[in-house]
């Protein structure tokens, strides 16, 4: 297993459409192990294939130990509402409160081909959410007033500098760290 380099807000494939998971390898199995070791060395809760530069639809996810592999998913069903503040790792330090369902449920694949629905509340419907925005292309900055996405903006141009590149090296996780709680996605 490897970390990855997570790409940082200006690198075009954070905007881009995902391509739908059609090939089931061992090079697939092989990048979820790979993405869910850089989401727990970022000290994240999710982790979506472009945020690492990849193209695939495709994201992993552990919200307070729950783990998920979650490949062209699709969200068949949205109850309630709520705001609730998010953060991403690829954009850090900038922060925002969101509105999204508070219940979701959601059919994906898993790393082997095998579909399933899951439904989550609370922390995991958001990350669901959220990840499932990454493959679409969209970021949670996008759902702030223009005001507020104008102050993240401004706050995130001070800082972008530290991430040649648009890409934010990871350091490897600290041995017996435990990162299920509260993280960016």
């Amino acid at each position: 297993m490897s970390i990855l380099d997570i790409r940082v807000l200006g690198d075009p494939v954070l905007r881009k459409e995902t391509t739908p998971v059609t090939k089931f390898s061992d090079d697939l199995r092989k990048l979820v192990r790979d993405m869910f070791e850089t989401m727990y060395a970022a000290e994240g809760i999710g982790l979506a294939a472009p945020q690492v530069g990849r193209t695939e639809r495709l994201a992993v996810v552990d919200v307070e130990g729950a783990r998920y592999v979650i490949i062209n998913p699709e969200i068949l069903s949205r109850d309630g509402s709520g705001k609730a503040e998010e953060g991403c790792l690829s954009i850090p330090d900038i922060y925002g409160d969101v509105e999204r369902a508070e219940r979701v449920t959601v059919r994906a694949l898993d790393e082997n081909g095998a579909a399933f629905e899951v439904s989550g509340n609370a922390l995991l419907a958001r990350c669901f959410q959220h990840e499932i925005d990454h493959l679409d292309g969209k970021l949670f900055i996008d759902y702030l007033s223009t005001l507020k996405r104008r102050a993240a903006l401004v706050k995130w141009e001070l800082s972008k500098d530290e991430y040649p590149g648009n890409v934010r090296k990871i350091l490897s996780e600290v041995p017996g760290a435990h990162h299920h709680v509260k993280g960016e996605m």
